[in-house]
């Protein structure tokens, strides 16, 4: 099966690349998304699929690292949690309504590739990220908006 690629983005002050990078073997789970859009868009990961890990909401929002998918979809325990901030009493372990994906640190940018830098960029013009409305926390990107992204972040060396 192809390798697909997908953005991720968090708020660094939530969970940010280096608290990625810190956590044991630079792996950990994804959780908490509330969204039914980008939950079917992590259930459509495969294990071996690449992410560009994307901080939001932030000075300067953009691309910070690489990340791969290291298990595919499970249910996300921590919406059966009452004490979860993601708790969702409408799921439960025989009925799960959310899932997470396991990822993996592949590497931090040596410089972030900015939301203003990808918007002035041709080839990334379609980029779901830069559409209008588009909030979600996981989304899918081309192979090519994803090299064209690492290109961008080499030329800045």
């Amino acid at each position: 099966m192809p390798k697909k690629y997908w953005l991720m983005k968090s708020e660094p002050t939530v969970f940010s690349f280096d608290d990625l990078m810190a956590k044991p073997d630079a792996t950990d789970h994804w959780e908490g998304v509330r969204n039914y859009q980008a939950r079917n868009y992590m259930k459509a990961m495969n294990k071996g699929d690449l992410a560009l890990f994307y901080h939001s909401n932030c000075e300067i929002p953009g691309v910070i690292g690489i990340t791969e998918i290291v298990r595919e979809a499970y249910p996300d325990h921590t919406s059966w949690d009452p004490s979860s901030q993601y708790f969702d009493p409408k799921s439960a372990p025989e009925k799960p309504r959310w899932y997470m994906v396991d990822v993996k640190a592949k590497k931090k940018l040596k410089k972030i590739v900015s939301l203003n830098e990808l918007r002035g960029v041709d080839e990334l013009r379609g980029m779901k990220v830069l559409q209008k409305g588009q909030r979600l926390s996981v989304m899918p990107v081309t192979k090519e908006e994803f090299e064209k992204i690492l290109e961008i972040e080499k030329e800045k060396r």
